[in-house]
């Protein structure tokens, strides 16, 4: 295959891929939001739940900043990903390293999705009533300040700490407890998928970009 050809082919595939991932996504999001009510959890088997929460924070429900510090840190994050996908692509690599990279793309653009537009279009979610659609600008947040929207639980395994161990002893213990959204899921595969299979690719974008000056001389 030529360069050119497999340029075409493999910057094909990171966008449909991209488009792919975003729709699911938010298809999912958007089919919990509409039908269930803040809090309201299903079970599908004894390890797999529907639990529909919100957050303000990054993946997983995690918070070390305010709404708009995060929103923008997102947005600036996620230019940069695009950014360098495009460099890859432009350059010699592995399939599988942009299919990484794609996926961890899209996974932060949709989560960003929800910030941006969630709150200008939905009225806010609570226990007691589902969302509704609403003219933009008519819903419950301003722009960069709507929640992020997760439902995916997995507790794995539901037990307690025995009595001697200290602090956390005799209190329940449940791996895998964080409730997580799809796009999530595809910026944890990508990461670890890349530290576990591209790590090489990684290193030689560093050296690259440290080597391209001299070379330019």
């Amino acid at each position: 295959m030529s360069r050119l050809r497999k340029l075409f082919t493999d910057g094909r595939i990171a966008v449909l891929l991209v488009i792919l991932i975003l729709v699911v996504d938010q298809i999912i999001k958007i089919e919990v939001k509409t039908h269930m009510r803040l809090g309201d959890m299903i079970q599908v088997t004894h390890w797999f739940y529907i639990d529909f929460v919100e957050n303000n924070g990054m993946a997983y429900g995690m918070t070390f900043f305010n709404k708009i510090f995060l929103s923008l840190f997102r947005i600036v994050a996620v230019g940069f990903i695009g950014w360098y996908l495009c460099k890859v692509v432009h350059r010699e690599h592995r399939l599988g390293y942009v299919v990484c990279l794609s996926m961890i793309l899209a996974g932060a653009a949709g989560n960003i999705f929800d910030s941006m537009f969630y709150g200008l279009c939905f009225t806010s979610s609570t226990p007691f009533d589902v969302a509704q659609w609403v003219a933009p600008g008519q819903g419950y947040a301003a722009f960069l300040e709507g929640k992020v929207v997760d439902m995916f639980y997995f507790p794995l395994i539901v037990t307690h700490w025995p009595q001697w161990v200290p602090v956390w002893g005799g209190h329940q213990f449940i791996f895998f407890s964080p409730v997580f959204n799809f796009a999530d899921a595809n910026i944890s595969v990508g990461v670890i998928l890349l530290l576990l299979f591209y790590r090489k690719d990684l290193e030689n974008v560093k050296l690259h970009v440290k080597q391209q000056p001299s070379d330019e001389q």
